[in-house]
Formats: C-alpha cells, sequence, structure tokens
C-alpha cells in the first residue's frame, strides 16, 4: 500500500479531523466534485438529470457505525420515504445502505428488521434494495444479513470487495443463492494478512472473480454489477461477457458520482446498463477521505479544482 493510501485511510478513521472539514468551506467545494449536496433532495434532482443521458442511479446516505437504535430507526424511516419518492417521480433508482447504519453493532436483529422493511418495499416498488460491505470485521455478519434477506427477497444484492483474500471462498458460498452480487476492489485499510496490499494483486483478483461470476450469470444463475472506475478492467470483463453469451441485464456498471463522468456517457451511449453512485449527507469525511485513497492522484486534482482559475 502506498504511503498517500495509508495516510489518507488513516486521516479517514480521525474524529478531530472530521470536524475540523466539516467547518471549513473549501472542504465542503472539495466535497462537491464527488456528491451534488448534503439533503435527499440533491440526490433525487442529479438521479433525475442522470436518468436523461440514460443512466440510473443508486442512493446512499452518508453514515455508519451509530451507537444508538433511535437513530438506526430514524435511518430506516429516511430510507422507507427516499423509496416512496423514486415510486412517485418514476426514477430509475435503487438504495443501498450500510449495515451498521441501521445498527448492526447494536443489535443484529434489529438490523435485520429494518433491512427486511425496506427490502420489502424497495421489491414491491420494483427496485434493488442493496448492502454495502464494510470492513473485514463485518464481512460474515453482513453475508448472514443477505442470505437472510435473499431467502425472503428476490431483488436484494450486496457488495463484495475483491481486495479481500477470503473473497474467493466467499463468493463460491453466494453463488449457490443465484445472488446479485456488485464487485468492488475494496476502501478500508486492511493488514496484509487479510487484503492484497499490491494494486497489481487486487486487479488481478477483481478480473478472477469476475469472470468466475460472469460464467454463473451465462447460467442464468447469478447478476453481476461491475463497481469500478478501472476501464482497461471493465473492458477485459465485458469482452468476457461477450464471450460467455452473458444475456442483457445480467450484468451491469456502477461508478461514483463525479468520476469518469465521461466515461459513464459514453459507456451508456454505447449500450451499456449504467448506473451512478450518488452519496449525500453530512457525515462526508470518512467516506470522502476513502475516496481519495482509491486513487491519491485525486488529491492534487481536487487541490486544482479550489485554486482560482
Amino acid at each position: 500500500m502506498s504511503l498517500a493510501r495509508s495516510a489518507l485511510l488513516r486521516a479517514s478513521r480521525s474524529k478531530w479531523l472530521a470536524e475540523q472539514m466539516a467547518r471549513r468551506a473549501f472542504a465542503r467545494r472539495a466535497v462537491r466534485k464527488f456528491m451534488p449536496g448534503e439533503k435527499s433532495e440533491d440526490a433525487l434532482a442529479a438521479c433525475a438529470a442522470l436518468s436523461g443521458e440514460k443512466i440510473g442511479a443508486i442512493l446512499t446516505q452518508l453514515g455508519e457505525n451509530l451507537t444508538r437504535l433511535d437513530e438506526a430507526d430514524a435511518v430506516r424511516e429516511h430510507y422507507l420515504g427516499v423509496l416512496d419518492t423514486i415510486k412517485a417521480r418514476n426514477l430509475p433508482a435503487e438504495v443501498s445502505v450500510k449495515p451498521t447504519q441501521l445498527g448492526l453493532d447494536l443489535s443484529a436483529e434489529a438490523c435485520f428488521a429494518s433491512l427486511d422493511a425496506l427490502a420489502a418495499r424497495a421489491n414491491q416498488i420494483g427496485t434493488t434494495l442493496w448492502i454495502d460491505m464494510e470492513d473485514s470485521s463485518y464481512v460474515d455478519r453482513t453475508l448472514d444479513l443477505y442470505r437472510r434477506l435473499k431467502a425472503k427477497h428476490q431483488k436484494v444484492g450486496v457488495a463484495i470487495q475483491a481486495y479481500l483474500r477470503r473473497t474467493p471462498a466467499d463468493v463460491a458460498a453466494l453463488l449457490p443463492l443465484e445472488p446479485t452480487i456488485r464487485l468492488v476492489k475494496g476502501a478500508y485499510a486492511e493488514p496484509p494478512a487479510i487484503a492484497f496490499p499490491v494494486k497489481a494483486d487486487v486487479d488481478a483478483a477483481y478480473y478472477r472473480l469476475g469472470c468466475e461470476v460472469l460464467a454463473a450469470c451465462a447460467r442464468g444463475n447469478a447478476v453481476l454489477i461491475l463497481g469500478t472506475h478501472d476501464i482497461p478492467l471493465l473492458g477485459r470483463l465485458t469482452t468476457k461477457a461477450a464471450e460467455l453469451g452473458v444475456k442483457d441485464g445480467r450484468y451491469e456498471i456502477h461508478m461514483l458520482y463525479g468520476i469518469r463522468s465521461g466515461d459513464q456517457r459514453t459507456l451508456a451511449g454505447d449500450g451499456r446498463r449504467v448506473r451512478c453512485l450518488i452519496s449525500y449527507g453530512s457525515a462526508w469525511f470518512a467516506w470522502y477521505m476513502r475516496r481519495l485513497a482509491e486513487r491519491p492522484a485525486n488529491v492534487w486534482f481536487v487541490v486544482k479544482s479550489l485554486l482560482p482559475s
């Protein structure tokens, strides 16, 4: 892991830095590169704009590791309202939630009950509920939640991180469930014993896992989401999908708001199914640091964007 990436990931865990940055106008301007605003209405407006370019959306309110169940209940009610708005406005959008946002640290059963309610509402309006993956200490509990939800609801997906050494075994265990998997590289600070520290190894793991799930997609037994901004890697995997005869709708491409926007439009224009992950909320600091850590060169891009033109 590079020194820059390591430093950014360490910074993401600092409560002091988070408090300081939240007060700084320049920080809020920088964050606007990656999110349209802090309110759900900002995200919904961005979703509507993207739909005109044939790009769908996934909406997620930032925040994790809540410390009170009443806070988690409020998050559930917020997302139920967002789903109702998606339906009312006929937006091509889905919702993605973090289990610790719904109280996983406090009560696994309360977290499941909230996820169950959200999955039921999402399926009722014809969309998928996404369960995001957090650091490696949550993988087993998150996958258990996913298995329980998948037994009750058809349209539910889970994020899987390619940089974790355990992931091939996790994918193999999920495939009999005919899962919907969003494959990402991974953005948390993990020790080398748990996650590949070298980018080339992560890329190789991502390709192998992508090919494995695409083979299941070709059999009609899975749906794969390629959650990456790595255009060469996407090219290799979309070529593999064509070779395997994966049918339309069995895989999609997901990217983050504000990153490779031109490529998102190009892919959508070429007939690919593309969705843009739109984040919002005031708890943006840790998320923002992890976004920068994914590609530390983005730090200079942000600095340049803040300088007078």
